[in-house]
């Protein structure tokens, strides 16, 4: 299939063709295992101090009348007080360049923190940061009328560098809508949108002892979770409402052909 323009986007923009390559619109009755697997445990808290407890569990994540349900809850396990779901297409499908997409609404609330982002299959870099990382869309649940695209990297000694920017939604309107949340990636820019709508380029980066365009010159796999606690939004407090949840529409992912 080729698709002209932005189809499912807010504004229709043409760029030329693109061809869907991959994507899971959760239309059946269960989470796909040909698709995606679970990350779960707390693993020190993933190097952000997040306080959740990761399940493969359905009562962390379902699919449910054509939409994929992450779900964060407060309850004790494994000596944790939070769990939730963390789900990545690792080993089952990686992309280097071309347009992601994802149409999901998310939970407001202190602590909650969902995240929509992308890691390397096999990097010849190294460990992280060297091997790059990109974040689609991620969200402070304590502020709902804002998301943030980033890349991760690092100079040329391995110290670690970032690179991001901010988009603001009109008055009344914010995360807990459905909203799609893309990104287009070639091979020297790598560029983010809402609804359509530009508003962040990349197209400078680094890592250490390999030249421009590495890190991201290799193919990455897809992450989605929702994160309770931790560096980015801080920690839930009294007033934040469990059980929070994601709800994904679907997920796409398209190939650039020539117009």
């Amino acid at each position: 299939m080729v698709i002209l323009g932005l189809l499912g986007w807010g504004t229709l923009t043409v760029f030329g063709g693109w061809k869907l390559v991959w994507s899971d619109e959760f239309n059946g009755t269960s989470i796909d295992t040909n698709h995606w697997k679970f990350e779960t445990g707390n693993h020190r808290g993933w190097g952000n101090h997040e306080l959740e407890y990761y399940t493969g569990r359905p009562e962390n994540a379902y699919v449910s009348n054509g939409l994929l349900h992450i779900v964060a809850r407060k309850e004790p396990t494994n000596g944790y007080a939070y769990t939730s779901a963390r789900m990545k297409t690792e080993g089952f499908f990686s992309r280097k360049y071309g347009r992601f997409e994802f149409r999901a609404k998310f939970p407001a609330g202190q602590g909650f923190w969902p995240a929509f982002w992308l890691m390397p299959e096999h990097s010849p870099y190294g460990g992280w940061p060297a091997c790059g990382e990109i974040d689609i869309v991620e969200n402070k649940g304590n502020y709902p009328a804002v998301v943030q695209g980033s890349i991760h990297y690092a100079d040329s000694q391995g110290g670690y560098l970032h690179s991001s920017e901010t988009y603001t939604f009109l008055q009344n309107d914010g995360v807990t809508n459905f909203h799609t949340y893309g990104l287009d990636w070639t091979t020297n820019s790598i560029q983010w949108f809402v609804d359509g709508k530009l508003y962040e380029t990349q197209d400078r980066w680094s890592t250490a002892r390999a030249p421009y365009p590495a890190p991201f010159d290799q193919p990455f796999y897809i992450i989605m979770n929702l994160a309770v606690g931790g560096d980015y939004g801080g920690n839930p407090d009294p007033n934040t409402a469990f059980p929070g949840e994601i709800q994904v529409d679907y997920v796409r992912v398209y190939d650039h052909t020539t117009p």
